[in-house]
């Protein structure tokens, strides 16, 4: 896996607006622009390191499967960052999840320097499994960017095919309601754009659809039939019976609408994609209860909820259990009893850790030196975003940043395969 600099198409802003991709670029506070979408670079692998990834990515994603069992038995919710009233809603949901409470998609974030690094394997970093973004970027422009500047190259992404067939299996089960209304916090560029792309794939899986920013949701109690369900409706009175919201399930249920929601789902008079059995893979809590359950698995990094259980001398990151974003983690080598050594080696601010904190080894990323935007010598840092549509893997997104954390100001870089 190697890091290789190219020129950017001419015009390449004008060509992913085309697509749909409005939001390659954000500015700054100062209002500098500030490239998220960026083909200046792209990283090349190997068909045998793409063959490893996939691999490692269907092994965490059924080990991921265990560990809800596992908090749902046990009833671990307030060890991975939940309160316990939260507790029946995961459950009911987990029951009915092999019949039609399955979910659409996921991604693992690893860490992976390739195979030419020695005996090295992918590790996991976290499963963003409940929101995941970076979807339209790793499905739809990477692919137009490859088809561009390697018109016979490859890339390991089907993820598209496998939306429009994950779509698909959940429309057979819906065969009850057509209508698809989809949802998330506006004004978000990168969160409607994610949506409008999901919007897509589900008319193209047979779905009549609605958009609706969820604070235009509404709730509706029929009046004079005290026997008669309330039930969720959008600007247009018209009841929302399946819902796909790209809104964390832990921000929903804190809404003043949260026991209402819970409520319509528990009584099956709403379904929402992802289902509430994501909540516990949403949390990082589960790094720790997957390094106890597998200790040692050669895709796991060694995970634990106290510092002391580290050797000595080890760089472990700090990781709030419903952080997003790369907010307020923070690198750091440990010393006796798990003490910290000195000053972090990197941080990012940010308002989580109230729910407390994981703590995780670090592990050697793909890392390349090169030039950053203003001309100063850096070292780039890479995460790679490998997608799980329905139960498989199915293609890879990279993220890249010259801090060693990546965060919503991580670029997104294309990738082909060698």
């Amino acid at each position: 896996m190697h890091r290789e600099v190219i020129r950017p198409r001419e015009n390449w802003q004008r060509k992913v607006e085309d697509i749909g991709f409005e939001w390659h670029t954000s500015t700054t506070d100062a209002g500098t622009p500030l490239p998220y979408w960026d083909e200046s670079a792209c990283w090349v692998l190997t068909p045998d390191e793409v063959d490893v990834i996939e691999a490692a990515t269907n092994d965490l994603h059924e080990m991921s499967m265990e560990v809800v069992e596992r908090v749902v038995t046990e009833r671990l919710y307030t060890a991975i960052g939940y309160p316990d009233s939260v507790a029946d809603l995961v459950e009911e949901s987990w029951r009915r999840h092999n019949s039609n409470e399955t979910a659409v998609y996921g991604r693992f974030d690893l860490a992976f320097p390739g195979l030419g690094e020695g005996n090295v394997t992918p590790k996991m970093l976290e499963y963003n499994a409940d929101t995941p973004t970076g979807l339209f970027e790793a499905a739809v422009a990477q692919w137009h960017w490859l088809q561009d500047c390697h018109p016979n190259g490859d890339q390991f992404n089907s993820i598209h095919e496998a939306l429009v067939a994950a779509w698909g299996g959940l429309r057979a089960e819906n065969a009850g309601s057509n209508t698809l209304h989809l949802t998330s916090l506006a004004p978000h560029p990168e969160d409607e754009g994610t949506v409008r792309y999901m919007q897509d794939v589900a008319i193209e899986a047979g779905f009549a659809t609605k958009m609706i920013a969820a604070a235009d949701i509404g709730w509706s109690v029929p009046e004079g039939d005290e026997a008669a369900e309330a039930y969720f409706v959008d600007l247009a009175g018209a009841r929302i019976s399946t819902l796909y919201k790209l809104l964390p399930w832990d921000w929903a249920l804190s809404d003043p609408f949260g026991d209402q929601l819970a409520q319509a789902v528990m009584s099956r008079s709403l379904r929402v994609i992802e289902p509430a059995w994501k909540l516990v893979l949403s949390s990082k809590g589960i790094l720790p209860i997957l390094w106890d359950m597998f200790p040692g698995h050669p895709n796991l990094l060694e995970s634990h909820f106290e510092t002391s259980k580290f050797k000595s001398g080890v760089d472990v990151f700090a990781k709030p259990k419903l952080g997003r974003e790369g907010a307020n983690i923070s690198l750091a080598t440990l010393g006796a009893r798990g003490q910290i050594v000195g000053s972090p080696h990197a941080s990012v601010a940010g308002p989580y850790g109230k729910e407390g904190y994981i703590y995780q080894a670090a592990a050697p990323m793909a890392r390349a030196e090169g030039r950053a935007a203003d001309g100063t010598n850096c070292t780039f840092h890479a995460v790679i975003g490998s997608w799980v549509i329905g139960n498989e893997s199915r293609g890879i997104g990279m993220r890249e940043d010259t801090n060693v954390i990546t965060q919503n100001t991580s670029r997104f870089v294309p990738h082909r395969m060698s």
